[in-house]
């Protein structure tokens, strides 16, 4: 084994082409999100895991609702982009939308993340903090009261809320992802360089999704 970080796909390598983000690649590195969180959660006590096992479900269950219709349709949904196109033009199934809170909910991470790279004093728990409130938190927050899509949003944001207030130091993080089972843990320089090109290539990644659904009015995917 290896240092976390060169054990799973980067977004730095899902490649982009004319024709969209390539969906296969896309998936593994989403995968690679949720082994990360399970690491996080790793360092947490049970009450903490539990608390955030529902964000790791969430995020399991959209990826799983779009390799669904990529096993479905795999030629028609090669990239992502044609993913959504194909499955719109169909009138058939929930891809579309699972994309949609998978993206979200990969923002929240990559944003985090990003927050935490650019504020090294800081602990995780604001890093995280500050990642919800520029993508799920007003999603969550906004949502109304008296239906249920809006209750459901309501309890989403305390799922989420809960969640976070139990991110563990953010010294142990990094030393989990720098760790190697196998040898020497890997230097701060190249953790910090390959979580970097990790987070730049993600939100690489939501700009253009963004930028696609709200063209094609397939949904909003973040409010301001």
């Amino acid at each position: 084994m290896a240092p976390f970080l060169e054990t799973v796909k980067s977004f730095k390598d899902v490649s982009i082409t004319d024709d969209g983000v390539n969906t296969v690649a896309f998936l593994e590195a989403g995968d690679g999100v949720v082994l990360m969180l399970k690491e996080l959660t790793g360092l947490m006590g049970s009450v903490g895991s539990g608390a955030f096992s529902p964000v790791i479900n969430d995020i399991q269950g959209n990826i799983t609702k779009v390799r669904g219709r990529f096993n479905t349709a795999p030629s028609q949904s090669a990239t992502l982009e044609l993913l959504v196109t194909n499955e719109n033009n169909n009138k058939v199934g929930s891809a579309t939308e699972g994309l949609m809170w998978l993206l979200r909910s990969l923002a929240f991470t990559g944003r985090s993340l990003q927050h935490a790279q650019n504020n090294p004093s800081e602990d995780l728990k604001v890093a995280f903090t500050n990642g919800y409130d520029i993508t799920l938190g007003p999603i969550h927050r906004g949502a109304g009261i008296f239906s249920i899509q809006g209750a459901m949003m309501k309890a989403a944001g305390l799922m989420f809320s809960t969640a976070i207030g139990y991110c563990p130091p953010r010294k142990n993080f990094y030393e989990k992802l720098a760790a190697n089972p196998n040898g020497e843990p890997c230097s701060q320089e190249l953790l910090d360089k390959q979580l970097n090109d990790w987070i730049i290539g993600l939100l690489t990644i939501i700009t253009r999704m963004n930028y696609f659904y709200t063209k094609g009015k397939h949904g909003e995917m973040f409010k301001s």
